[in-house]
């Protein structure tokens, strides 16, 4: 790789969808699609002799609002500037009562006009659909795919790559999923890489996955009834008591971190 060649420098903003809550490595750390995508680009881009740097500011539990003002005043305040910014938010908006969906499509625009003024490149992810295995999950369905097509119309009207997660039909596959049919496990998030990866310009659609095929979940009401108890009950208590699993938490990486092109990336 040539040293000298100018540094590609890549942010994610937004979740635990892009925190990579889910996608745990060895050291009960996460990874990510994100981790993925920023270490997928660099083997691209030491081709070229170009180094990548790489930021993750994503949170779990955090809603569209503080994503786009906070995550991205930082995001943009990172010396140097970025070149690259994805940005994924609203699937913790879309699971609370009154939503107003127009409103996050208006928080969207103006993180785009945010970066384009910045001159920063955005990239928009529409989130993988879980609503099949969810409680209430067609009501949820409902405000999932009018938020990806009023994301869709943003990115036309702003000529922004959208990478449509939501559209994935194979990432539906429960088998893609944590126990808690919340979260992408590692499966998934490789998938979400590689159609990111794809959307940028770097590789094919992932193929569906090559190992033992993909089936649905087994069902029980044993099952159903521990689900309810470790995941959903939690879940609710959270919302009653105005608190969220991101609460007092970090981002993983604030700083700019130089990602090998050999390296598979992993939370510092």
């Amino acid at each position: 790789m040539t040293k000298g060649g100018p540094r590609v420098r890549y942010v994610a903003i937004g979740d635990s969808f892009t925190e990579g809550v889910g996608d745990v490595l060895p050291d009960g750390s996460f990874r990510g699609w994100a981790d993925l995508v920023a270490a997928g680009l660099s083997a691209a881009l030491s081709e070229r002799g170009e180094p990548l740097e790489y930021a993750n500011l994503a949170i779990r539990g955090r809603l569209l609002r503080p994503i786009v003002t906070d995550q991205l005043d930082a995001a943009l305040a990172l010396d140097p500037a970025p070149d690259l910014l994805t940005l994924n938010g609203g699937g913790n908006d879309m699971l609370r009562p009154g939503v107003h969906l127009d409103g996050l499509l208006e928080l969207t625009e103006h993180a785009i006009n945010r970066c384009v003024a910045a001159g920063v490149r955005i990239v928009l992810l529409s989130g993988a659909d879980p609503t099949a295995q969810l409680p209430l999950g067609r009501f949820v369905h409902r405000r999932a795919a009018y938020l990806t097509a009023g994301l869709a119309d943003l990115c036309a009207k702003h000529s922004v790559t959208l990478v449509n997660v939501f559209g994935d039909e194979e990432i539906r596959n429960p088998a893609y999923w944590t126990s808690d049919r919340l979260h992408l496990n590692s499966l998934g998030h490789q998938r979400v890489a590689g159609l990111v990866l794809h959307g940028l310009g770097f590789g094919a659609l992932p193929e569906a996955a090559a190992a033992a095929p993909l089936t649905a979940n087994t069902r029980g009401l044993l099952k159903d009834a521990r689900y309810y108890c470790e995941h959903v009950l939690p879940w609710i208590n959270r919302r009653v008591r105005g608190t969220s699993s991101g609460d007092n938490r970090a981002a993983k990486h604030t700083v700019w971190q130089s990602i090998a092109p050999a390296e598979s990336t992993t939370t510092g």
